[in-house]
């Protein structure tokens, strides 16, 4: 195997992790408006996330960076092309990350309110458009024989860029709601399960269609059996989370989510994107790749750093793993005690 084809294999890695982690992040952030009840309920679930949100965002700026490295014409021509959503999703990253520091420094209701809605809305915004953005380079991008993106916003705007992003907004949803039923305890856990029966549903149907959709677009039979893995591990997640088995659900909504994104760029390799101008014209793994050198270099840099991180995330995971409620969060104004008896662990915010 070439240098280019390994490092090739490595940025889907990342994103993989990406996906995985801030899958549910996204999930957790969107259901504060859909099954939170109260302010209370609100901070439960975003005190699932509170420790570990800003770590999973590690995989999205390693995987850019990686990009650059490895890869410096399919950045160029990704991040010039994707200008206008991509400056979208970094101000939602923004606001998203300003939204969590900030949403506890005052204790007015509206402020942290509003803060609130910043996270439901970037959270949606942010699951919505990355389906959009891989969508659209898998579907194929008018790129010229200069490897240059000759198209504009338009372009993304596509039926199956648009099926690409309401799939990955609801299997964000699902993954999300596995999660908090893991994490929560009392009425919350119950209700996160009963949502996340119905959101494995319409995840079902969503995936079948934008999988096939793919598998016909492409004719890539390599990514056949992550098609097949994906939809075949929501309904392993359904049945586990319907026996509340959540540890197991989570595993199996997880592998859904590693064998979607896996799905996606197993159809592109070896290119990484398509012209639709002209398939000679389509950016490959080999004529996209940096110098043998400098693929040699950032390959030692990762065999020694990435150790270090997934030691450091396990272990954040790890010291962060118990169930929380409502009886958990600090009393406040409009928060009602803990009854007697039960002892508050120290919440993230």
């Amino acid at each position: 195997m070439h240098l280019h084809d390994l490092w090739f294999f490595v940025i889907a890695l990342l994103w993989v992790g990406y996906f995985f982690l801030e899958g549910f992040d996204f999930g957790v952030g969107i259901l504060t408006r859909v099954l939170a009840r109260g302010e209370t309920e609100r901070r439960v679930l975003l005190n699932t996330i509170g420790p570990v949100w800003d770590g999973n965002e590690v995989w999205l700026v390693t995987a850019a960076g990686a990009t650059f490295a490895a890869f410096p014409d399919w950045y160029a021509t990704l991040f010039s092309g994707f200008y206008l959503p991509m400056f979208v999703i970094l101000l939602c990253l923004i606001l998203r990350g300003v939204a969590f520091e900030y949403r506890h420094k005052r204790d007015g209701e509206r402020w942290k309110r509003n803060w609130e809605a910043i996270v439901f809305v970037t959270s949606l915004v942010l699951a919505f458009l990355w389906g959009v953005l891989f969508a659209a380079m898998v579907h194929g991008l008018p790129i010229g024989a200069d490897h240059e993106y000759h198209g504009g916003p338009a372009e993304l705007v596509q039926p199956y860029a648009l099926l690409g992003g309401v799939t990955t907004t609801v299997l964000f949803t699902f993954h999300g709601a596995v999660f908090a039923s893991l994490k929560t305890m009392g009425s919350i856990r119950h209700r996160a399960r009963h949502l996340a029966q119905k959101a494995g549903v319409l995840t079902v149907l969503l995936l079948l269609a934008f999988l096939t959709w793919t598998q016909v677009d492409t004719g890539n039979v390599r990514s056949l059996v992550a098609e097949a893995v994906a939809v075949l591990a929501v309904l392993v997640s359904l049945g586990f989370n319907f026996g509340a088995r959540e540890g197991r659900a989570f595993v199996a909504s997880g592998l859904s989510v590693v064998a979607s994104t896996a799905m996606l760029f197993l159809a592109l390799f070896p290119q990484v994107m398509p012209s639709s101008l002209n398939a000679a014209w389509s950016l490959t793994a080999a004529n996209a790749a940096a110098g043998s050198y400098t693929l040699g270099i950032i390959t030692w840099v990762a065999g020694f750093a990435t150790p270090l991180v997934l030691l450091y995330q396990g272990w954040t995971y790890w010291v962060f793993r118990k169930r929380i409620g409502v009886q958990h969060i600090p009393v406040t104004a409009h928060a009602p005690s803990a009854p007697a008896g039960v002892r508050r662990p120290p919440a993230w915010r």
